[in-house]
């Protein structure tokens, strides 16, 4: 969602557009270059109303509240603005809570408010439809847009690891439970079995990660797995090139821009089968530890020169959500 929200940001100012960003993260930052932390709710509604900005677009990751939702109703009601929303929740409409939504309940009539809803996949163009959402308004689009990985050296601690450790798995994401980040830790055991100087590379954040931190401490193989959390997107991608294979053993996805970037980078990557993985993944059942270190024991024996693939979407995806923007100007 970041890197969707930062391509988006980086087209507009090319094209000579504003674009400021409220970012509602209890990760805060000293403000700068349009960039603002709002330490309330109060404080958000008085800077949208300080800059008035033509188009409000909300990014949604994880579960709808109705908090950030509500947002959204006051956004759809300043007169000046028009109101866009991208939901990048892919397992979402397929959740308990997803289910049982109807046209009549509060956050279908919320999400009935915005001018446009952007789905990053079908499944949530369809939940859309299934709350009542006019089939105008609606445009798929995927978030998917390639950066470059930097040529600055890697973290030093990332660095070192990688140095020592061969072959290097590498896995992106939340330190969330649908991850199944504790099968990746086990199937390692399994791994150094035949591959003893084999290491885990895991970047991210969460609300796991004092748990992962303490699993992971707990283990005879300790110093093979490296929890990195956050890096800068074009340094992960630079980790993610050097990597030998990319794992998304998630319990459920949508649209995973990790899985595009390694198949655009040429780097082999294991994931869980979900109905949007693109082609050149090497699928495995959801929480199949056997499955997952066959897979790994497969792509070692059989090593492959890197083919790069061009993946859909890129540029052209950014674009279009501009395209949204100005048709709805237009309107």
């Amino acid at each position: 969602m970041q890197v969707n929200l930062v391509s988006i940001r980086e087209c507009l100012l090319n094209l000579g557009h504003y674009c400021g960003v409220i970012n509602l993260t209890r990760h805060r930052k000293p403000e700068a270059d349009e960039v603002y932390y709002p330490e309330s709710a109060a404080a958000v509604i008085k800077l949208l109303f300080k800059l008035r900005t033509d188009i409000i677009h909300q990014h949604i990751g994880g579960d709808l509240t109705l908090r950030l939702l509500a947002l959204g109703a006051i956004c759809s009601h300043l007169p000046w603005a028009k109101s866009v929303l991208t939901f990048h929740s892919g397992g979402y409409p397929s959740s308990q809570e997803g289910r049982q939504l109807t046209r009549g309940s509060l956050k279908a009539v919320l999400l009935r408010r915005f001018h446009r809803l952007i789905a990053v996949n079908d499944e949530i163009r369809d939940f859309f439809l299934r709350c009542g959402v006019r089939p105008d308004r609606i445009r798929v689009i995927s978030p998917y847009s390639f950066v470059a990985p930097s040529t600055d050296p890697l973290r030093p601690d990332i660095a070192e690891f990688m140095a020592r450790r061969g072959p290097v798995f590498l896995t992106i994401g939340l330190l969330e439970p649908e991850y199944d980040l504790p099968m990746q830790i086990d199937v390692m055991e399994r791994v150094l079995g035949t591959h003893p100087e084999a290491g885990l590379v895991i970047i991210g954040s969460g609300s796991l990660e004092q748990d992962l931190r303490r699993y992971i401490a707990s283990k005879a193989y300790a110093g093979n797995i490296l929890l990195a959390g956050d890096v800068p997107h074009a340094m992960t991608l630079r980790a993610l090139a050097e990597s030998d294979v990319c794992l998304r053993t998630t319990l459920y996805d949508g649209d995973a821009l990790s899985v595009r970037e390694a198949l655009h980078l040429g780097v082999r990557i294991i994931g869980t089968r979900t109905v949007l993985r693109p082609a050149g993944v090497h699928l495995i059942p959801i929480h199949d530890i056997d499955a997952l270190h066959g897979a790994i024991l497969r792509h070692l024996s059989h090593p492959q020169a890197r083919v790069p693939r061009e993946t859909t979407g890129g540029a052209d995806n950014i674009r279009a959500v501009v395209d949204l923007y100005e048709e709805l100007l237009r309107g």
